[in-house]
């Protein structure tokens, strides 16, 4: 019998609880063994507890240490900060795990098979940023500080080069702007280099790229990389930019990793325009949690998801309308769940 999982539940806003009602389908037909504790966050978390990360919603996680959550909405005003960024401040998030994968063939790109690892908590996403007042403008200039440190690069670059030893991938590439940004990126790829001689040489190739160059080769000739690990903001664009070769964030799962917590999550937004309407792809939802499967030690059913997931699009050709067809979201999953019981 297997052993049960705790885990936290976080529907999220807008089209958050009907992926997530699709996703816990998915897990009961694979007979994930997570215990759930629901709670709320997002707008949900300031409409009920006037916080859009209620207390009870952080002691759960602190508790478990394991999450999956739908999307959240940042309210407008109110000073209100972002709950992914507070999230990952929280619990030590420094890792993020973005892989992209071609599922539904003929796109403009084909055979995709990328993963991006950004570093989470460091570089100009501290948010260490003010104004200069010059006469009476009090925001003629704008100034910031990006802060990496040595201990942070190497613990996001030792994670990737550990996954990428763990997934079998044959080349990773550092992506940096040390041409221009000597310190503030250089010691990324300073500290990245170091440890691959150090410690991971022959294991996989390396490889360093400057961020521009990057961004053009990946659009010009994609399948030349295999995994890309870099600073934060890069990161950030990298990660959104391998999503589209795949056919957009709808297709884009992200898993956030710490030493005490891992949370997994569809990167995309709550669609607040479309929420209530029983049309919202859970694909990127299903993929995280084929993630988080794979991070408790479940490999085989996170296998089982995956391959649902190719089979319920290409060969059952049940499709989202943002894909192509004509399926709801309750058809969809009830495709995915017949294909999974016959796996």
């Amino acid at each position: 019998m297997t052993t049960p999982i705790p885990a936290t539940l976080i529907p999220g806003d807008g089209i958050g609880p009907e992926i997530v009602d699709a996703t816990l389908a998915a897990f009961d037909a694979l007979g994930a063994p997570f215990v759930w504790d629901r709670q709320i966050a997002g707008l949900g978390g300031v409409q009920l507890a006037g916080d859009p990360l209620p207390a009870a919603t952080l002691d759960s996680i602190r508790r478990t240490r394991l999450a999956l959550k739908g999307p959240l909405e940042t309210p407008s005003g109110g000073g209100y900060r972002s709950s992914n960024v507070r999230l990952r401040e929280e619990f030590k998030l420094y890792a993020n795990l973005r892989p992209a994968k071609t599922i539904i063939p003929g796109g403009r790109y084909d055979h995709i098979d990328l993963v991006v690892v950004r570093e989470n908590l460091e570089g100009l996403y501290i948010g260490h940023e003010h104004y200069v007042q010059i006469d009476d403008d009090p925001h003629a200039v704008a100034m910031a500080t990006g802060i990496n440190t040595r201990a942070g690069s190497r613990r996001l670059l030792e994670y990737a080069f550990d996954t990428a030893v763990a997934t079998g991938r044959k080349k990773v590439t550092i992506v940096h702007k040390a041409n221009i940004m000597k310190a503030l990126t250089g010691i990324f790829l300073e500290t990245g280099l170091e440890l691959y001689e150090r410690k991971y040489k022959g294991q996989f190739e390396i490889d360093t790229v400057i961020i521009d160059a990057c961004a053009m080769k990946l659009v010009l000739k994609p399948e030349q990389f295999d995994m890309l690990v870099t600073t934060n903001l890069f990161g950030d664009i990298l990660s959104d930019l391998v999503a589209g070769l795949v056919g957009g964030l709808g297709m884009a799962p992200g898993a956030n990793i710490g030493l005490d917590a891992a949370i997994f999550e569809a990167v995309h937004g709550s669609a607040p325009d479309i929420a209530g309407k029983g049309i919202a792809n859970p694909t990127a939802l299903l993929l995280a949690a084929a993630l988080m499967l794979d991070h408790v030690k479940l490999p085989d059913l996170a296998t089982r998801l995956r391959t649902a997931i190719d089979q319920t699009l290409n060969v059952d050709k049940v499709r989202t309308g943002d894909l192509g067809g004509t399926a709801n979201t309750a058809a969809f999953t009830a495709a995915l769940v017949s294909r999974i019981r016959g796996i």
